[in-house]
């Protein structure tokens, strides 16, 4: 997924630098500031988020909000129109995803629930406005809730130790999570993205009995890694 990722912005940027190029020498006369072009910002994003991430469902309505302004911009949708059917238009989507993410990846929802009613509230970080670095070198971790708005939190777990399954919650509005994870440990993620994303790049070699850390990760113009 992060190759198909990296390739579709490759081309984007290709396709940008020809058009440029091209209008400098006088050999194209694209003009790429038509009305609604900023409507490209959400749309590019969105569409190379649905290959990138397992959570669809954040990119999905961006991805549709932006074609809906691009639409609107280019005088094909009515403005009025548009307006009233938003809300409705969105308590849909937010209703679908409702019912789709407890199917979809139920037995990992039941883990991280079972796993948050056990702990008792230790390792909560915040950053607003701000940064957390977080090392848990020689420590036993037993999970913890990260928050980032407007900031930024690193965690580095590759040095803890983990004798049991644990769950990380992480949420980044406007913010970033960077999550270092030891390399004998099973990662799995459950994400939830709103023009934001979660990622898992951790490169890891678990054994057969390798504990697990579930990462709830949720990110509104965000972004949660895992490394």
């Amino acid at each position: 997924m992060k190759k198909i990722g990296n390739i579709l912005w490759g081309i984007v940027l290709i396709v940008i630098g020809l058009i440029i190029g091209g209008n400098a020498l006088g050999i194209t006369n694209i003009n790429i500031f038509f009305d609604g072009w900023w409507t490209l910002i959400i749309i590019i994003p969105c569409f190379i988020g649905l290959f990138k991430e397992r959570e669809k469902t954040g990119n999905i309505i961006g991805l549709l909000i932006g074609i809906v302004l691009l639409l609107m911009c280019q005088d094909v949708l009515d403005f009025d129109l548009v307006w009233k059917l938003l809300l409705p238009a969105i308590l849909v989507a937010i209703g679908i995803s409702m019912i789709f993410k407890d199917v979809i990846g139920g037995k990992v929802n039941k883990e991280i629930k079972k796993l948050d009613e056990k702990r008792n509230g230790e390792n909560q970080y915040c950053a607003t406005f701000s940064e957390q670095n977080v090392n848990f070198n020689g420590e036993n971790f037993k999970g913890a809730d990260l928050t980032a708005v407007f900031g930024g939190v690193k965690c580095d777990l590759r040095n803890a130790i983990i004798d049991s399954d644990v769950v990380i919650n992480a949420s980044s509005i406007f913010g970033g999570i960077d999550i270092y994870v030891p390399s004998n440990v099973k990662v799995k993620v459950k994400s939830n993205s709103i023009f934001g994303g979660v990622s898992n790049k951790a490169y890891n070699q678990p054994e057969e009995n390798s504990k697990t850390i579930y990462i709830n990760g949720k990110a509104l113009f965000g972004g949660v890694e895992i490394k």
